[in-house]
C-alpha cells in the first residue's frame, strides 16, 4: 500500500466527503509522480502465509515447496482504489549438508492511475543455533513504475488543483530500476521471527516524456524508499484439546512513517483456522482460513478506523495455497510425496 496513497486519503477525508472519489487520481500525480516515493509492499492482513513476501530470509524455513497467490480490494466504494495481485513461491534444497532456500514472488498494485509491478528471485543460507534453525538472505528484482498519465481527469470544481497545470504530464509514463534487498530469520519449534531491509539501494525510477513540441521535454520521476519490516509469529498448543494458538506481529517502517498489525488465531485439528487483529490507527479486521490436504485457502476481512471508512465499506483479501512435502532422507532422492500419506 502505497504511503503517499494513505497521505492523500487523510487529507481529503478533512476536506470534503467526495473528494476521494472525484480527484484521487489528481492527487497520486502529485504524491507519486513528482520527485515523490511510495512503498511497493502491500500490507497484507493474512501476512503470516506469505513470509517471503517480507524477507527473503524464510525462504526454504519448512520441509515443503510453499506456493501461494492472491488478491486484496481496499476500500471498496472509493472510484480508483487499489488492487494488489501478488504471488509466491519457496522451497528447501540441500547441498551436501548444507540447507539454502530458494524463491520467487511477483506483485502488482494498481493505484488510481499508477500500476507497480515487482518481481524478486531469493536465496537464503542456513545453519543451526540455539536449538533452531537461522537463515541469511538476499533477493534482486526488477521494479516497474507506470502512469496513464492520458486519462488524467481534474473536475471543474476541483479547488486544489488546475486541468492548465504545464507540469501535469500529457503522455503516458513508464520506467523500469533494479531492487535490491536482505534479510535474517530465526525458525524456532513454537516461533519465529525475522527482520529485513527491503528497497536497500533507494532505486529511483526515471520516466521522460517527449512532449507535443520538440522544445517541450519534462522528467518525471518516483523513488522506492528504503524500508525495514519486522515478522514475529507464534504457536502454542493448548493442552488436552485439538486447538493450537497463533499470534503474529508484522510491522514496518521507511524512517519516516511506522505502520504495524497484531493478530491472534485459533486453529482447530490442523484443519480450520479464525482470528481477529488490529492494524495500527487504520483498521480492525477478521480472518477464517482452512487446509484441506496439500490445498489452503484463506479469507481477510478489514473494517477502516479511519475517516477513510465515511466513504468505503472496507476491505476485502484472499489467498489461495499448495503445498507439496520434499524427501530429504537420501534414499528416496528424487521423490516427492504428499503431506498427509507421510
Amino acid at each position: 500500500m502505497s504511503i503517499i496513497y494513505d497521505t492523500f486519503i487523510d487529507k481529503s477525508a478533512c476536506c470534503r466527503a467526495n473528494i476521494a472519489r472525484l480527484s484521487i487520481v489528481v492527487a497520486m500525480i502529485w504524491g507519486a509522480v513528482f520527485n515523490a516515493s511510495a512503498q511497493s509492499e502491500m500490507m497484507l492482513t493474512q501476512s503470516w502465509e506469505v513470509p517471503t513476501y517480507y524477507n527473503p530470509a524464510a525462504t526454504g524455513t519448512t520441509d515443503y515447496i510453499r506456493i501461494r497467490a492472491g488478491a486484496k480490494l481496499q476500500w471498496l466504494g472509493i472510484t480508483n482504489a487499489p488492487k494488489s495481485f501478488f504471488g509466491v513461491a519457496d522451497a528447501p534444497f540441500k547441498i551436501g549438508s548444507k540447507r539454502i532456500g530458494v524463491g520467487v514472488n511477483i506483485s502488482q498494485e494498481s493505484l488510481g492511475l499508477f500500476s507497480n509491478l515487482l518481481a524478486n528471485v531469493q536465496a537464503s543460507y542456513k545453519f543451526k543455533l540455539l536449538k533452531g534453525v537461522f537463515s541469511v538472505g538476499v533477493q534482486g528484482g526488477y521494479y516497474n513504475s507506470r502512469f496513464r498519465a492520458t486519462d488524467i481527469y481534474i473536475p471543474d470544481e476541483d479547488d486544489y488543483h488546475e486541468s492548465t497545470d504545464t507540469s501535469l504530464p500529457t503522455q503516458d509514463l513508464s520506467g523500469n530500476a533494479f531492487d535490491f534487498s536482505a534479510g535474517i530469520h530465526y525458525q524456532h519449534r513454537y516461533f519465529s521471527v525475522g527482520i529485513a531491509g527491503l528497497h536497500l539501494l533507494n532505486p529511483v525510477v526515471k520516466m521522460n516524456v517527449q512532449g507535443s513540441e520538440a522544445s517541450d521535454y519534462h522528467e518525471y520521476e518516483t523513488e522506492l524508499t528504503r524500508s525495514l519490516y519486522l515478522t514475529a509469529d507464534g504457536n502454542i498448543p493448548v493442552k488436552n484439546t485439538l486447538f493450537s494458538l497463533q499470534p503474529s506481529i508484522l510491522a514496518s517502517t521507511n524512517f519516516e512513517r511506522f505502520t504495524a498489525q497484531a493478530t491472534m488465531r485459533a486453529t482447530y485439528n490442523k484443519f480450520i483456522t479464525f482470528g481477529a487483529g488490529y492494524r495500527w490507527q487504520e483498521a480492525v479486521y477478521a480472518t477464517i482460513g482452512a487446509e484441506f490436504k496439500n490445498f489452503y485457502i484463506g479469507y481477510a476481512y478489514d473494517y477502516p478506523l479511519s475517516a477513510i471508512g465515511k466513504a468505503s465499506s472496507g476491505s476485502h483479501e484472499l489467498i489461495l495455497g499448495y503445498q507439496l512435502k520434499l524427501d530429504f532422507s537420501g534414499k528416496n532422492r528424487n521423490k516427492h510425496r504428499s503431506i498427509r500419506i507421510m
